[in-house]
């Protein structure tokens, strides 16, 4: 019976064998087989081992892994393959006595120690498969970024976006094959990016700077951030939603009558480990919805086109769900039915309508029912007065 763990998943460097520790040159020594891309196993010289290049798409590479089971195998991944890296994928298709992990240095801590900029306190981004607008959160004057990028051609590409949302004094710190014989490091402006020619693998640092807009960390964003046709959960009713809706590590969120997206949005946006469900039933505002979050860096928002609750079956089960629109006594029956004790509920309502709904479901379940009434100084006439908005009645309940 082959010994276990018969997978080493090996971090490796552009200094090829020379950055290995002893044991990690052993694991290649006696492996069996060598898996990896092919720019990595062209850093490590023949050892007698059978080579497989992983395909593209990454996932494609997983059966034939499978495949390699009581092989002693080793895969090739960059540094550290836990960060932003290949080793949480295969650790999730495998079982823990299957594998054994060897990281290498990260490209990040590399890249920080040539700008001697502390770790700790600068963000890390891995974008080589992931849009450039996963940073749009985060940016602001003075932030120090280190982005990992698929290609050379994608340092232009953020240059291009950095300009695009206002950011376009940023400096940039370009890294290529950091570690290595071919490594080079050049700081620029985005315009000298957009001009230059970069090699893989690259990394780059950011010093942002410029007059861009600042996306604020408390609930309640800007309502001119969103694109809408005016169905949209204002900006301090949204920031009492989601207070109400007390978003905590790992949870998932229907938002059901999604509008602009705003409050799904807003939901992941508290916090990377937080999943979220929007379901919308007009064509064009769902499609808003998916722009909205793909510009605000939230690509990971599920969008579903369907009426709730027919749209409902079949969804991974939420923690908490928000009605912001079509509420009814048929959606609560539905509600109550089909999701499990102990989900939290929040509901707006703004017509009389569906405020009679909610003042009949807290009568018989509880929770906490809320009046909101706002009203913003505005001109009247040559004077001011106040405008008030409609109110919004807000039920917050535990099934």
């Amino acid at each position: 019976m082959s010994e276990t763990p018969w997978l080493t998943i090996l971090g490796l460097g552009e200094d090829g064998l020379d950055g290995l520790s002893a044991a990690s040159r052993q694991e290649l020594e006696r492996a069996e087989v060598i898996m990896g891309p092919p720019r990595h196993l062209s850093l490590v010289p023949e050892t007698g081992a059978e080579r497989i290049a992983w395909p593209v798409p990454f996932a494609d590479g997983l059966p034939i892994l499978q495949g390699l089971k009581g092989r002693r195998t080793v895969v090739l991944a960059s540094g550290d393959p836990f960060w932003f890296g290949a080793g949480s994928v295969i650790a999730r298709n495998f079982a823990p006595e299957d594998w054994v992990a060897r990281p290498g240095q990260s490209t990040f801590s590399l890249a920080a120690a040539r700008l001697g900029w502390p770790l700790e306190s600068t963000a890390t981004f891995g974008l080589h498969a992931a849009p450039l607008t996963r940073l749009r959160p985060h940016l602001s004057r003075g932030l120090r970024a280190i982005v990992l990028l698929r290609d050379g051609a994608a340092v232009a590409e953020l240059a291009r976006y950095l300009t695009e949302t206002g950011f376009g004094d940023t400096t940039l710190h370009v890294m290529e094959a950091l570690g290595g014989p071919r490594e080079r490091a050049r700081s620029m402006s985005l315009t000298e990016a957009l001009l230059g020619a970069f090699e893989h693998p690259v990394c780059v640092a950011l010093e942002v700077s410029g007059d861009g807009r600042s996306l604020p960390m408390a609930s309640g964003k800007p309502d001119e951030i969103f694109e809408t046709d005016g169905q949209i959960t204002k900006r301090p009713v949204r920031a009492l939603t989601l207070s109400a809706l007390a978003p905590a590590r790992g949870e998932h969120l229907w938002d059901i009558g999604g509008g602009s997206g705003s409050i799904g949005i807003e939901w992941l946006m508290c916090d990377p480990s937080l999943t979220a469900t929007t379901i919308e039933p007009r064509a064009d505002r769902a499609a808003r919805i998916r722009a909205n979050a793909d510009a605000l860096g939230q690509d990971r928002l599920q969008v579903i086109h369907g009426r709730a609750p027919d749209a409902l079956d079949g969804l991974p089960l939420p923690d908490v769900v928000f009605i912001g629109g079509g509420l009814s006594d048929a959606l609560l029956d539905w509600v109550a039915a089909n999701l499990p004790s102990g989900t939290r509920l929040v509901a707006n309502a703004v017509t009389l309508e569906s405020e009679a709904v909610l003042s009949q479901w807290h009568a018989k379940l509880g929770g906490d029912l809320l009046r909101i009434e706002l009203a913003q100084a505005g001109d009247l006439g040559p004077r001011r007065g106040w405008k008030s908005a409609y109110p919004v009645v807000q039920w917050s309940v535990t099934l």
